[in-house]
């Protein structure tokens, strides 16, 4: 006796649940879903009144009168041309209703993803989560809309023919009934080639990738400086250009085949007309099985069609659980209600501990660390020694496991989560700038309704004015890709100027002299020394002579505080602050 797994049960019911969940966008738009509908049945009216027509033809040609030929006429034009109707119904209303669905999906799935906690970030490739911006929504939509539509247009052709060829002759129907997969699997042959060509057509795709892309890869600048509304806002336009011109595909595309079967329609008609005409008539015989085989050859498409049906549903049933299982995702956990103005700065860590996901070993351990307001501290240490997770724990990147960080007395799980970064500036090794202006990526997000002259000032006290005046546009240059257009330390000075502008509370500098030359970073290093004042400044960097001026320096191992104290104390005392300096200066040397 055949057993029967469990997973094979349950995998119909839950590719079900999926689809009524696909269908549910849908609901929305059921008014144009109704025309659809009346389209596909005009279309398979038509069909079918296609093969019916034949006997009028023949009868035509038994009596070629005068009134036949044009009856005959006009009887052929007008039964393509309400296929056409409905062709185009179906085909633009079906349209329509898809590329809505793939809107909403997009727009929803787009401000899950500025939701999202980091570790889903790290566990995923931005170039895969675009890719369900982009494929996987539209192989979704093919599965909510072209095959119900394929389902309802072609099922309702096939019973239509059928039924004439039934009452023509029940014997030649049951023998077509045998042949007919042979005539589909042809037909199927045939349209392969034009199906691949027009699966080439693209939308304007390349709006959507890129904007999404930016807003993936620069997810933590995006969420420091209060970015998700304006990257919200610029994912919600070029979304809709890509529906508008989707939509004017769709309803060229739409049109162009029913006026092809007009066309063809005209050139038949008047081929029947000339056929009519005494002199051309001759001795021609007639017969149903002309009406036979004109039902039997119109089937072959739709038949090819119904079969290919599942293979949609299925295709499209498997991008949706991709889909859907980024929008099921859980968010950041936002529970905290404090909002304050402006906090002082006080920060403490009591007994912080983390790991990262599926790790056994602790990468924090223990942190107990009290930095008053206004204090600067840098962090050094070899890499992997937990300098940069320490300082995203502080925004909320990720959330540590045991003990508690604190800033004005508050926990950070206090703070609503907007808030809490709206305190904390980030300038960060790795800089993150957006296709736009100069002057847009420095009062970026929630500072875009800076003034010019704050947006200047920011420049100048990061030494960028001196390169950005030399543009041609000035501030309004436009940078390119993540600034491309500029070096490495031109777009570090255009970070650091964000952060000025931002003008909060709690600095955080990871490396972010890293990318300067020599006298560049001496520059920055001036202009750093008069921000921090005044700051609450957290600085991580390798090149030690860049912290050498700092109120206090950590030096972390393993995850560890091992040694506290100014950089004289530290390098009197002889222990690991001391061997990384001797280290690193002899390397130099």
């Amino acid at each position: 006796m055949k057993t029967t797994d469990p997973a094979e049960t349950s995998q119909p019911e839950s590719n079900w649940q999926t689809y009524k969940r696909l269908l549910a966008y849908v609901k929305p738009l059921w008014l144009a879903f109704s025309m659809a509908v009346i389209g596909n049945v005009i279309y398979a009216a038509a069909s079918t009144g296609m093969a019916a027509a034949m006997e009028y033809v023949i009868e035509a040609i038994e009596n070629p009168t005068e009134q036949n030929r044009v009856l005959l006429t006009l009887l052929i034009v007008g039964v393509f041309a309400f296929r056409g109707l409905g062709t185009f119904m179906s085909q633009y209303f079906i349209s329509y209703v898809g590329r809505n669905v793939i809107h909403a999906l997009r727009i929803e799935l787009f401000d899950r993803l500025l939701t999202l906690p980091s570790r889903y970030f790290d566990d995923n490739a931005s170039g895969r989560l675009v890719s369900k911006l982009t494929f996987n929504v539209e192989q979704v939509a093919e599965a909510t809309t072209n095959a119900v539509t394929i389902t309802l247009r072609e099922g309702l052709t096939i019973l239509g023919l059928l039924g004439f060829m039934l009452y023509t002759n029940w014997k030649l129907t049951a023998v077509f009934l045998i042949v007919g997969p042979l005539i589909g699997a042809v037909v199927s042959y045939a349209s392969k080639r034009f199906r691949r060509l027009s699966q080439r057509i693209q939308g304007s795709m390349g709006d959507i990738t890129h904007v999404a892309s930016e807003s993936i890869s620069g997810y933590r600048v995006v969420r420091t400086f209060g970015g998700e509304d304006y990257e919200r806002d610029r994912f919600h336009q070029v979304s809709h250009h890509n529906l508008t011109q989707s939509l004017k595909m769709a309803s060229t595309q739409a049109i162009s085949v029913p006026v092809i079967q007009v066309l063809v329609a005209i050139a038949i008609a008047t081929l029947v007309w000339l056929m009519l005409a005494p002199e051309i008539r001759g001795a021609m015989s007639t017969g149903e099985l002309i009406a036979f085989i004109t039902a039997a050859t119109t089937m072959a498409k739709p038949i090819r069609q119904v079969t290919s049906v599942h293979a949609k549903i299925q295709k499209g049933v498997a991008a949706a659980l991709d889909v859907f299982s980024t929008m099921d995702e859980e968010a950041e956990r936002d529970q905290g209600t404090f909002v304050p103005e402006r906090v002082k700065g006080d920060i403490r860590f009591d007994g912080v501990c983390f790991r990262y996901r599926d790790q056994l070993d602790n990468v924090l351990e223990q942190i107990s660390l009290s930095i008053p307001a206004g204090q600067s501290v840098a962090l050094v240490g070899r890499s992997g020694s937990g300098k940069s997770t320490l300082v995203s724990l502080l925004p909320r990147f990720y959330d540590y496991h045991d003990g508690d960080i604190l800033i004005d007395g508050h926990s950070l799980m206090d703070f609503r989560l907007d808030a809490l970064r709206a305190q904390i500036a980030l300038v960060t090794q790795n800089v993150v700038l957006f296709n736009d202006t100069i002057a847009a990526n420095i009062a970026y997000g929630s500072l875009k309704d800076c003034s010019r002259e704050a947006v200047r000032e920011a420049a100048a006290k990061a030494h960028a004015l001196e390169f950005i005046d030399r543009m041609p546009d000035g501030l309004d240059t436009v940078i390119g890709d993540n600034g491309v257009m500029l070096s490495g330390g031109q777009r570090q000075r255009l970070a650091i100027a964000r952060a000025l502008l931002k003008d909060a509370p709690i600095l955080i500098l990871d490396e972010a002299t890293s990318a300067l030359d020599t006298e560049s970073e001496r520059h920055i290093q001036e202009a750093l020394e008069t921000v921090m004042q005044g700051r609450t400044t957290l600085v991580i960097a390798h090149r030690l002579s860049t912290i050498e001026k700092a109120d206090r320096i950590l030096v972390m191992e393993a995850g560890q505080i091992v040694e506290s104290g100014a950089h004289d104390d530290l390098l009197a005392a002889g222990g690991a602050y001391a061997q990384l300096h001797q280290k690193q200066f002899s390397e130099v040397e």
